[in-house]
């Protein structure tokens, strides 16, 4: 059997529902945020979800997400810098699917006047994830972002660029991915 890292992705915030760009910006979570939070824990209690740690982003809606999934599963939750959302810098607060920020998801470079690159972005998650495949035997749940799904998926997964910029999950969705050796 091969090790696995599971991913999800934070409850529903205020932004998310105005379809705000959240990025860096620390955006609490709903009533329905924190619901759905539950309800994944209820979720992963009852199936087959086998993890020994959960890692949150330092991001409150990130972290009280980890919270309430600790609070019904007993792992433990510890604080992952390296998962905090991308800085999308000018282009935060605005509409998500904004044409110039959808070709702007594009440019890999680009670090969005005062934000960060998508290059930098995938190194650090990228040397989260081969730290996580290397240093133990540890199986994770990988609290995050949107942002963050999209790196996860493509360093399992070829990408296009396209394909990599319209990538994402839903609020509380978890994702399973196997490391290959």
């Amino acid at each position: 059997m091969g090790r696995f890292v599971y991913f999800v992705r934070h409850g529903e915030t205020v932004w998310n529902v105005e379809n705000k760009i959240c990025g860096a910006t620390d955006i609490a979570l709903t009533d329905h945020g924190h619901e759905q939070a539950v309800e994944l824990g209820e979720y992963i209690c009852q199936n087959p979800v086998e993890a020994d740690v959960i890692l949150s982003s330092p991001l409150s809606r990130a972290l009280d997400t980890a919270n309430h999934i600790s609070e019904l599963t007993g792992l433990p939750v510890k604080i992952e810098p390296r998962l905090k959302e991308q800085n999308f810098g000018k282009y935060e607060s605005t509409p998500r699917d904004g044409e110039e920020f959808r070709l702007a998801k594009m440019h890999m470079a680009d670090s969005y006047e005062g934000g960060e690159s998508m290059f930098r972005m995938a190194q650090r998650i990228y040397d989260l994830l081969d730290e996580i495949r290397t240093i133990d035997d540890h199986t994770y749940i990988l609290v995050a972002h949107n942002g963050i799904a999209r790196f996860i998926h493509s360093y399992f997964f070829d990408m296009t660029n396209e394909e990599f910029s319209r990538f994402g999950i839903s609020n509380c969705e978890i994702l399973k991915y196997e490391f290959k050796d």
